[in-house]
């Protein structure tokens, strides 16, 4: 990957809207990470393990043809509320 930087502006994007939501990282139930080249997998799941170090929510991981802007990477995520 050219930059690391991609993939940690992205999961910080995703902490910052989790956590204004009223949720945690630690509440992610599920991620799908979208990968412009499966090349990069190594350096993103780097930078991925940091934001999730013990928790580890379901992932998955697929190379597309072209993600909107022309990103390297987009990260969904879905997360639980505290009742």
């Amino acid at each position: 990957m050219s930059s690391t930087l991609t993939p940690t502006q992205v999961l910080k994007n995703i902490k910052a809207v989790v956590e204004a939501s009223g949720s945690t990282l630690n509440q992610v139930a599920k991620t799908t990470v979208f990968l412009k080249n499966m090349n990069d997998f190594v350096a993103m799941n780097g930078v991925y393990s940091q934001f999730f170090d013990t928790h580890k929510p379901a992932r998955v991981a697929v190379e597309v043809a072209r993600l909107p802007k022309d990103v390297l990477v987009e990260i969904d995520c879905i997360a639980t509320l505290d009742s």
